[in-house]
């Protein structure tokens, strides 16, 4: 089946104006948003001093994780390329859950951030400020700030990549200086070795409670955005180049910035807020609030005003690249063919920037606290990870002819052990949170099968055979995560240890059957063409993009 004229034109016009720094902090902004604001204290809460093996861990699982992406996105340098891999391999029904779980969980960042500036000037000493949240969840003059932030972020991706590219990588730059500053300012105002050792020693909960922050203390939120330069990869002047380096940059960057933060924020807080232990802690602004306990005036204003500057730079990324998704899952064949358009004298997918706008609101509208916010979108993202492991081993199977720029040895190790660790992190996030994000991705279902369900059963039946192991493995991590241990929120009936090891056995398994099941579907084909189709093809965009391509660069690097 092969995609509408008006469909492949609409690809022509995007700008391919991002090179490897732009890409790169894109990556970096979406990584240091909110997290950073936040993650070091709820870290802290569950697992003590230990939270900073927890952003170790969590850095680990998002590296192994994007490895995998990083082949596909070079492969497939698309607009929304985060929704489309699991088309390409399994066809429509894997696909569509995939693209539903990635998009949940990156659309409701967006609020997530607006909530996040608005908690954070909560604390400021004006009484207007300190009615707009409530120590749980925002009031509803913090609700409607928050729009008028949502609106915002939309606002400043209404009218060219270039714009966005140019704020953006401004704002990068003071996002992080402005955290590697903080850190060292806690680090020298005051630093209480004790810490580490009393309230209950390194790991005062246990080990089980550092996975759990790994899954759902703003830890897999942040280094989530790993994922925003794949996203834009239409964009990218030379994809196969730029963006592994950006992916992977971008983590190790903020993976740095991250564990300062923890260190300093662990040896910075008063022993008197320490009276309950780590979990009596309950900060509105966190690091502010230590800023200012220890005579850091000016580093508190500064914290105050990056509190709009991060989680702002990070909103307005998520408002981009969650449009180019929307385009991607309409190209799929499950949206109206308006969320498709984009605007050829800007490159701007409107439409899609419109619908995400409007599910932002309903976002906010439901989830008013950034705690809670971050505990749904990191269980949708490691749900939305599974395929992308199994996707790069199923496609080198079906389509070894098709040119990778980025193509690692070692991926038939490295795809196993990353679906094995976002299983993991799925378990740890504990019963019943991962019961309810698991209902959440089944509501997607209806809008498949408004779509899908048209077809003639000889034609759907490929579809759903290769797509069936999503939908198997959901339950079946609903099942163990509620039989699972006790320290996960489970009912008792997996031993420690054991809980892990079934896991990790369930993941390889769904993993094999994924890889097994993949099936040279419409999408692959349509691709294929358009991946080994002429240069002149192309059309024109193409054409200029050959004046900034290094001689040798794989064709598909400029599709």
């Amino acid at each position: 089946m092969s995609a509408p004229e008006s469909t492949t034109a609409s690809h022509q016009n995007y700008r391919r104006s991002l090179g490897t720094i732009s890409l790169t902090a894109v990556g970096l902004g979406s990584i240091i948003g909110s997290g950073w604001l936040f993650g070091a204290e709820r870290a802290a809460r569950l697992a003590g001093p230990a939270s900073i093996v927890a952003w170790v861990i969590g850095a680990v699982v998002a590296l192994t994780i994007a490895l995998t992406y990083s082949e596909l996105g070079s492969m497939f340098p698309k607009a929304g390329g985060m929704v489309r891999y699991g088309q390409y391999s399994h066809g429509s029904l894997a696909g569509y859950l995939a693209a539903w779980a990635n998009w949940i969980a990156i659309v409701s960042v967006i609020p997530g951030e607006a909530t996040a500036s608005v908690q954070y000037m909560s604390s400021w000493h004006f009484g207007w400020a300190q009615g707009l949240f409530d120590g749980e969840e925002l009031t509803i003059t913090g609700v409607a700030l928050a729009s008028v932030l949502l609106v915002g972020y939309f606002l400043l991706n209404w009218f060219a990549i270039t714009l966005f590219a140019k704020t953006n990588t401004a704002i990068t730059v003071f996002k992080v200086v402005v955290p590697a500053l903080t850190a060292g300012s806690l680090l020298l105002a005051h630093f209480d070795t004790a810490h580490f050792q009393d309230h209950g020693g390194f790991a005062p909960n246990g080990w089980s409670a550092v996975f759990t922050a790994v899954a759902v203390s703003g830890i897999v939120w942040a280094f989530n955005g790993f994922q925003s330069p794949l996203n834009l990869a239409g964009e990218a002047r030379n994809p196969g180049r730029s963006l592994p380096k950006a992916v992977i940059g971008s983590i190790l960057i903020a993976l740095v910035i991250y564990v300062a933060l923890q260190v300093a924020f662990l040896g910075a807080v008063p022993t008197a807020d320490l009276a309950n232990g780590w979990s009596g802690l309950g900060y509105t602004s966190p690091l502010a609030d230590l800023s200012i306990a220890w005579g850091l005036n000016w580093l508190a204003l500064l914290l105050y005003a990056d509190a709009f500057v991060s989680p702002s730079g990070t909103g307005m990324i998520y408002a981009a690249t969650t449009s180019r998704m929307i385009h991607g899952v309409q190209e799929n064949g499950h949206l109206p063919a308006v969320f498709g358009r984009v605007d050829r004298k800007t490159g701007i997918p409107r439409p899609a920037l419109l619908l995400n706008l409007l599910i932002a609101f309903l976002f906010l509208a439901v989830f008013r606290g950034w705690g809670s916010l971050a505990e749904i979108v990191s269980v949708a993202t490691v749900i939305s990870y599974i395929t992308g492991p199994v996707a790069v081993m199923a496609l080198r199977r079906l389509a070894p002819d098709l040119p990778r720029p980025v193509k690692l040895r070692a991926m038939p190790v490295i795809a196993p052990v990353a679906m094995v660790f976002g299983s993991l992190v799925l378990y740890w996030a504990r019963w019943p949170l991962t019961g309810k994000v698991i209902l959440l991705m089944a509501a997607g279902l209806p809008i498949w099968a408004w779509y899908e369900l048209r077809r003639p059963w000889a034609e759907l039946k490929p579809h759903l055979l290769a797509g069936v192991w999503v939908i198997a493995y959901l339950f079946v991590m609903a099942g163990v995560s509620w039989a699972g241990g006790t320290e996960f929120g489970g009912r008792g009936y997996l031993a420690p240890g054991w809980d892990l090891l079934t896991v990790a056995v369930i993941a390889l398994a769904f993993y094999r059957w994924g890889v097994r099941s993949a099936w040279q579907n419409p999408s692959l084909a349509q691709v294929r063409q358009e991946l080994t189709a002429p240069a002149e093809v192309a059309g024109a965009g193409a054409a200029g993009d050959d004046a900034q391509r290094p001689a040798g660069e794989p064709e598909a690097a400029r599709v």
